[in-house]
């Protein structure tokens, strides 16, 4: 059955329109929406280009003959004008949220990308930091399923680590590399509104999305600002919740119109065989999706990632990508080049 497409006109679009995120939806067809953005002459841009360049190129490639530096950047050029003026919405973690050395790479490619015109959405988790923190205060973490059993004392720790430590580092070393980040949570400008999750009685303060407001984000990507936006939102009666960052991000990117989804993980993409590293799908339809799961192919953890990214699909946006968050420069491999870093999926 076709998902129900939300009206990407209204600034508020409602996920209680859709089932529960841990229920595979396959619509038959994805409507495509067209974009009539503009993109704005940013002076920002210019000074913000020598910035990046500097920080990612010279590193990486200046012991590259000036030739084949200039072959690099000029393949890039393609890319850079099919996306220039697109939202591009990244979810954050895993392997490269505990690696400085990946943090300091995906870091460098947000800022290249703003600053090359595109418009960038920034969604973090933090489980590794919250464990840490809940160590120091004498409480085990505990799951359920994948998920984080969220009790009241959990959540008030979730929610100072997420929005008041992680959130504040990535800003900063956003903008120490050139470009312009604003902190947010899904609790600021009503961005995300919560509701509990129906195994609440478990879970906790574990929450999902009943309905998103990116009128709060319109203003910051319009100007090539960069939105880092911790996964932490409220219900109507101001009770915060634990969101799933895959989740939020998707459901943003969905209310923003993206042009692509991207997911950071810790493998390499959706595999043909698990057991296989080397068995990558570099591109895959909602329907070729469809076949692997009930072949028992996608399964465990992948089937909310894949999940996240067929809901996305399936309300208007273009692609949406699995990454390996473990390479060096994934962002940069998957948007500027043809090979990618991971699985793309589409419509």
């Amino acid at each position: 059955m076709l998902a129900k497409t939300l009206p990407l006109s209204s600034p508020i679009s409602k996920a209680s329109n859709f089932p529960d995120s841990n229920s595979l939806i396959f619509p038959k067809s994805v409507p495509f929406i067209k974009s009539n953005r503009k993109t704005i002459n940013n002076p920002f841009q210019a000074s913000c280009v020598k910035t990046s360049l500097e920080s990612i190129v010279a590193p990486e490639i200046q012991s590259f003959p000036a030739a084949t530096r200039v072959k690099i950047l000029s393949e890039a050029l393609p890319f850079i004008q099919k996306f220039r003026g697109k939202t591009i919405v990244v979810k954050y973690g895993g392997a490269a949220m505990k690696s400085e050395a990946l943090q300091a790479s995906v870091i460098a490619d947000l800022v290249l990308l703003s600053c090359v015109g595109m418009r960038i959405v920034f969604v973090h988790g933090g489980g590794p930091e919250i464990n840490q923190w809940l160590g120091k205060l004498g409480i085990k973490p505990n799951f359920l399923n994948g998920l984080r059993v969220t009790d009241a004392s959990t959540m008030e720790i979730v929610s100072m680590v997420l929005v008041g430590k992680v959130n504040k580092h990535l800003v900063s070393l956003i903008n120490k590399a050139g470009a312009t980040a604003v902190g947010l949570s899904g609790i600021d400008g009503h961005l995300l509104t919560a509701r509990p999750s129906p195994n609440a009685d478990q879970l906790g303060f574990v929450g999902d999305i009943a309905s998103v407001d990116p009128s709060v984000l319109r203003p910051l990507i319009d100007n090539y600002h960069i939105p880092v936006i911790a996964s932490v939102a409220a219900d109507k009666t101001g009770q915060s919740y634990n969101i799933n960052a895959d989740t939020a991000a998707g459901e943003l990117a969905a209310a923003l119109g993206a042009e692509k989804l991207i997911l950071l993980t810790d493998v390499a993409g959706i595999l043909e065989d698990r057991n296989d590293p080397g068995s990558l799908v570099k591109q895959i339809d909602i329907k070729g999706v469809k076949k692997m799961t009930d072949d028992g192919k996608v399964a465990g953890g992948m089937i909310p990632k894949v999940n996240c990214c067929v809901r996305s699909l399936a309300q208007g946006v273009t692609t949406a990508s699995i990454i390996d968050g473990r390479l060096q420069h994934s962002l940069l491999l998957e948007i500027l080049t043809d090979e990618g870093a991971g699985t793309m999926i589409t419509g």
